[in-house]
This record gives C-alpha cells, structure tokens and sequence, in this order.
C-alpha cells in the first residue's frame, strides 16, 4: 500500500492506495476527521458447497443486489452480484459459463476489495 497526500479545492486528504494483481480501491479521508471502519462481510448466507471458481468483488463497496440463485445456470457476464460504490452500481460478472455453487453475501453487506462474493462449478 502507498500513503499519497492530495490537496482539493483547498481540503487537504490522505490517500491510501492497495497496489495488486487485482483492481484496488482508495480510500480517502480528510486529515481533521478519522476514517470511519468498514464491517467486514459477514459469513456465507447460502448452502451449497463451494465451488472451484471465485467471483470475487474489484473494488469495496456494499452489496446492493444479488442477481443469480444457488444452481442458476450462468454465461459469461451475466451478472452474479450487484455492488454500490461511490453511487455508482458496479456488476460482478460471472467469468465463465457454469453454476453458481454459493452466494457467500447478503444485500446490504459491506464487502473489501478482492472479497469472495460468490463460487461457480
């Protein structure tokens, strides 16, 4: 992780980037206020077993829908798991075609940046 201090509009920020493989999130808070935590995702919610394929989430945020059930038949990009961040809704697609094995979140959980969401056979 790299510590960037970024000035706005006169608001002076610091700035941690996750540096990986995968894509990252920044997380910025103003110097004055601390940055409040973010839960961590709760455990898995659906049965299923687990399956050999991750769907995991490209940047933190909140769950705010999920589109696929437990042996739902999906295609490549069909959308598994809806997630909000910075106002925006961001699709979590499934990578390959298969079946969904789990859903391991709930709408509503907070998720991090590489989180499992979901697993596929």
């Amino acid at each position: 992780m790299k510590n960037y201090t970024i000035t706005v509009n006169g608001n002076v920020y610091d700035v941690v980037v996750e540096e990986g493989a995968s894509a990252g999130a920044s997380v910025a808070a103003p110097r004055a206020a601390a940055a409040p935590a973010v839960p961590k995702a709760a455990a898995p919610k659906a049965a299923g077993g687990a399956g050999s394929v991750k769907i995991e989430a490209g940047a933190a945020g909140k769950v705010f829908k999920v589109e696929a059930k437990v042996g739902q038949t999906v295609k490549p990009g069909d959308p598994v798991v809806i997630l909000e961040a910075m106002k925006m809704e961001i699709p979590v697609v499934a990578p390959q075609a298969g079946t969904v094995a789990s859903i391991d979140v709930a709408v509503g959980d907070n998720v991090e940046a590489g989180a499992v969401l979901a697993t596929m056979n």
